[in-house]
């Protein structure tokens, strides 16, 4: 007993480990569930804000699968990343949002046959010259994120996914719950969309695309923090 006690009330760090956050967060332990949001929030935003495509939607869709998450903690296997399992409760929460929205889906097949004109228009375009190469920078980094938001659904995530936060195919895979040969082709036939318009250019504006600053993650970590103390999910020592 005093052994788990003092692993309970020891200091939260960067070096703590996912396991131990999640088991002190399944205790209510409000500290440690928002390390785990910190930690991933920036994944668990671009996730969401590749399937709903409305920042602020993809706000709400973290806050609402993070609370999903704290509730059902409990039945976390600490031998599992714990990033993958949040990543397919967002893509659920997010998948969920457009059902119920009806929101029209673009079936796989057709769209790797032949995408809407107006697609392969916005993707292939060249994009404008400008002799600032920092203005040019946040313009071209503009124009990824738009043309990512124009990328068929079956694409858009997985290559949010292993291209922006360089998740493995076999984390995707996991995460998404689709095989990884599914994966790698989907990824392939974004990348090959991308890069018609792109170019070299692609690579060095990825870190950079749907940036998390520091206003929006205290917004969800305050915002899920308020709704679960009001559910009673969390407790401060």
């Amino acid at each position: 007993m005093p052994n788990a006690l003092r692993q309970c009330t020891a200091p939260i760090t960067a070096q703590t480990p996912d396991a131990e956050l999640a088991a002190r967060g399944a205790q209510g332990d409000e500290r440690a569930f928002e390390a785990i949001m910190r930690r991933h929030n920036q994944l668990l935003f671009r996730t969401a804000r590749s399937i709903v495509k409305n920042d602020t939607e993809a706000e709400d869709v973290v806050q609402d699968a993070y609370l999903l998450a704290w509730r059902a903690l409990d039945s976390f296997r600490a031998d599992a990343k714990l990033s993958t399992w949040l990543v397919r409760i967002v893509a659920n929460e997010a998948f969920g949002r457009l059902r119920r929205k009806q929101a029209p889906v673009i079936p796989l097949d057709a769209a790797m046959i032949s995408p809407e004109p107006a697609i392969q228009a916005a993707l292939t375009d060249e994009p404008d010259r400008r002799p600032d190469n920092s203005a040019m920078r946040a313009e071209l980094r503009q124009l990824l994120e738009s043309r990512i938001d124009l990328l068929p659904d079956a694409f858009r995530t997985v290559f949010m996914l292993r291209a922006v936060e360089e998740m493995s195919v076999e984390e995707v895979a996991q995460a998404l719950a689709i095989p990884e040969a599914t994966v790698r082709t989907r990824f392939f036939r974004a990348r090959s969309l991308l890069r018609e318009g792109l170019a070299s250019q692609i690579d060095t504006t990825l870190g950079d695309a749907f940036a998390f600053d520091g206003a929006r993650c205290d917004r969800i970590v305050a915002g899920v923090l308020r709704r679960a103390a009001a559910e009673g999910l969390s407790r401060r020592d």
